[in-house]
């Protein structure tokens, strides 16, 4: 499908004109208000998320080194039973995520038995070998997952990618909700909707749960960042804030007596679990990059003595690899014993012959996404991109296919946004934040919506013009 053929699937509108049963309570408050007012509330949430500091940075732009995510009013709804369906297949994945990383880093099963090829993880700058032999406090490795998923259809989603090392958005899926409720406060007592809000004091339980054996007391918690000038750097401090937790930095924090302790005014204190948002690469300069400045020298030797949670597991990034990906029914599969409940988009290999050969013919038709990309760089959608430079793609492609995976361009669902002109369609997808703790799989009910901003664009992400939307799941 190309980007300018119409989508196969409004989730407000049915093919009719009507309204969809997940919409009709909020269409019926809608048709009350006044288009001006509306306006005036898109507004007064801009201001209100510049006041409240609510900015992402941009890598490479002196010009825009903060920017705001576009806010649109109009929620993205998903009904109570569309959810408990989506939410089964959801946990089915992030289980098999686990089982998957501890297979990985222990007896490896599934390469002994043919399910995955070796080259996929031993050529893999994701796959360390010091987390070998080695099981994390707890058992889990991906404390914090996001999933997105697109629709293409009234009961069809669709996993796009998996996130499992360091998932980012969470705080705006908080901030979403909040200024919802605060500009229309009459129009959660109209819609039932499932609430967000108690994210933060769920993550802290989880945490809390995976702390070491070690541990006496309450354990203590904190959130290690880069720094001010990472782009999710206002994240780190709302969930720090909102957790009850330290906000630290690695130069807070230093080994002593086998424990990591931050520095505080009376002194250092013992820290169980560390909420990294910090690469495995910088973690800690004694282990793997000795020219980092962000992580802790010898954490990894107090991690692997049981002496510290480092949530999300160093590691986990072998199942961001969009090569791995490519292999996730297998995965599920064989850790579950049953049959993947959230299908893949269909996925090229680029790195095997005969896939690289159909993807090089069809360019034009297909979107090529790097294995170790994100945030909308390093890909080809190739119906929006001229002929210069699908051949300058095409000339990356054939010297390093290894690096690179190629999926249909998909007729996204739409959900609309509001305009001048009133309400318009616009590509979204979406991204459920997974919490996983010996106690088991919680689900926020709902996630980021993030949401195409210019027509026709398939393109969600903020760093390139995408917006955000808050998501309800009606409470039925």
């Amino acid at each position: 499908m190309s980007a300018s053929e119409p989508p196969k699937f409004d989730e407000m509108h049915a093919p009719d004109g009507s309204v969809r049963d997940a919409y009709s309570g909020y269409q019926g408050w809608l048709s009350e208000q006044d288009d001006s007012w509306m306006r005036s509330k898109s507004t007064e949430a801009e201001g209100f998320f510049r006041k409240t500091g609510i900015t992402f940075n941009v890598y490479g732009e002196d010009d825009a080194e903060e920017r705001l995510i576009p806010f649109d009013l109009v929620p993205r709804i998903i009904t109570g039973g569309e959810w408990r369906r989506l939410s089964k297949g959801i946990e089915q994945r992030v289980r098999a995520l686990n089982a998957f990383m501890h297979d990985l880093y222990h007896r490896q099963e599934i390469i002994r038995s043919g399910r995955l090829p070796e080259r996929l993880f031993r050529n893999n700058a994701a796959w360390l070998p010091q987390m070998v032999g080695f099981t994390p406090p707890g058992g889990v490795y991906t404390h914090i997952t996001g999933i997105d998923l697109v629709r293409t259809g009234q009961d069809d989603f669709l996993v796009l990618e998996d996130n499992a090392r360091t998932p980012s958005g969470v705080s705006y899926m908080l901030e979403n909700r909040e200024t919802m409720m605060a500009m229309f406060p009459e129009l959660f007592s109209k819609v039932n909707v499932r609430p967000v809000s108690d994210y933060p004091r769920r993550l802290a339980k989880s945490l809390a749960a995976c702390a070491p054996e070690s541990t006496e007391g309450q354990p203590t918690i904190a959130v290690l960042t880069p720094g001010i000038f990472n782009s999710a750097y206002y994240e780190h401090a709302f969930l720090a804030d909102q957790m009850g937790a330290e906000l630290v930095e690695g130069s807070d924090l230093r080994v002593v007596g086998g424990k990591v302790q931050m520095r505080t005014t009376v002194g250092y204190k013992p820290v169980d679990v560390l909420y990294r948002r910090v690469d495995d690469d910088y973690l800690d300069p004694l282990t793997f990059n000795s020219d980092s400045m962000l992580g802790v020298p010898g954490i990894m030797d107090v991690y692997r003595s049981g002496g510290i949670t480092i949530a999300n597991a160093p590691g986990t990034g072998v199942a961001d690899d969009k090569a791995i990906y490519s292999f996730m029914p297998e995965i599920v599969e064989f850790y579950t014993g049953e049959k993947a409940l959230l299908p893949n988009v269909d996925t090229w290999r680029c790195a095997d012959p005969d896939s690289l050969k159909y993807v090089l013919e069809n360019l034009a038709e297909l979107v090529v996404k790097e294995v170790h990309g994100s945030g909308g760089y390093g890909m080809l959608i190739g119906p929006t991109s001229s002929k210069k430079e699908i051949e300058e793609f095409r000339g990356k492609l054939e010297n390093d296919p290894d690096n690179y995976i190629a999926q249909p361009t998909l007729a996204l669902s739409t959900c609309p946004i509001f305009t001048k002109a009133g309400l318009a369609p616009r590509h979204v997808d979406l991204r459920p934040f997974v919490l996983c703790s010996p106690d088991g799989v919680d689900i926020t009910p709902g996630g980021l919506t993030r949401v195409a901003l210019k027509e026709g664009s398939l393109v969600v992400n903020s760093s390139q013009g995408g917006g955000t939307k808050d998501s309800w799941v009606l409470d039925d």
